[in-house]
């Protein structure tokens, strides 16, 4: 047996598609309305990867959008900045040029965005580029056609040299929930993600008809707890795709804190990556209507 499913049957467990539905819904059921609040918005705000990844995106709207959050520290002085503006790797030299304040990241899509699909050394010239370039942190997709047909050494060896090229930065692994068919899948991709040298695992690029879903991030946010309880290894965990509302936000960050416990609630291990989000949260916190972003 090869290393990868050595590590896969270390941390196996046969998870049930309706207990773990059940198990979310109690969770929710049971503790979302306290995280229903303004000072639990705030701390959301501050974790929240503010994502600007569309065909039409040009030098213009991406400084745009950086000199909006370059404004945050002085237009909403009772409230964090956000954790990074995540751009497509050829932005990220105007985005680090622009750039004012020096608690926001820039983060960086990078390895065939968003499908994976291009050449290994393609992946590895991109996301060497956008370190070069001043990038903080690449989130980048597993190859997820070679886990699917369980090519794991493939799959966990782009992951490690990217990863290598990171360094020290942080390297976000989107395993793309919604193409994963189960919940046993997801937490095989998670632990494999992690083994392999994720900083962050991350539910989805957006891209797909089925983006974030409280029961992936669940199965994710238990397989960060078990991966840490036997290494000492903390992962951090990030919810992107289709997160519009506060109160969709807050479902994701009451998930993490009865999973993972309140250590995890900083951006230094979790993560919501949006775009229109950071208007509807600072619309919940200062309860009116109010445009952060076009």
């Amino acid at each position: 047996m090869d290393r990868y499913n050595e590590a896969i049957e270390k941390y196996e467990k046969n998870l049930n598609d309706e207990i773990v539905k059940n198990e979310v819904e109690n969770i929710l059921k049971n503790h979302l309305s306290e995280n229903c609040n303004k000072a639990v918005y705030k701390d959301i705000f501050s974790c929240l990867d503010i994502t600007t990844l569309n065909v039409t995106d040009n030098y213009e709207t991406v400084i745009k959008l950086v000199d909006l959050v370059n404004k945050i520290d002085e237009d909403y002085q009772d409230m964090d900045n956000v954790a990074a503006i995540c751009v497509y790797p050829n932005f990220v030299t105007a985005v680090r040029g622009a750039l004012e304040v020096s608690n926001v990241n820039v983060a960086s899509v990078s390895g065939g965005f968003p499908s994976s699909q291009t050449y290994p050394e393609i992946k590895a010239i991109e996301a060497g580029l956008a370190i070069k370039d001043g990038a903080d942190e690449l989130d980048i997709v597993m190859n997820v056609g070679n886990f699917l047909i369980g090519n794991y050494e493939d799959m966990c060896d782009e992951i490690n040299e990217i990863k290598e090229i990171c360094g020290e930065r942080t390297l976000k692994v989107i395993i793309e929930t919604g193409a994963l068919e189960s919940c046993n899948n997801i937490r095989k991709a998670s632990i494999l993600s992690i083994y392999a040298g994720a900083d962050f695992i991350k539910t989805s690029t957006g891209k797909i008809s089925e983006g974030a879903t409280p029961e992936a991030f669940y199965v994710m946010c238990n397989a960060i707890k078990d991966y840490y309880t036997e290494t000492g290894t903390k992962s951090g965990i990030k919810a992107a795709g289709g997160i519009k509302t506060a109160a969709d936000a807050a479902k994701y960050y009451t998930i993490a804190k009865e999973v993972l416990g309140e250590e995890w609630l900083n951006k230094e291990l979790f993560r919501i990556g949006a775009a229109g989000l950071a208007n509807n949260l600072i619309s919940a916190i200062y309860e009116e209507n109010k445009t952060f972003v076009n």
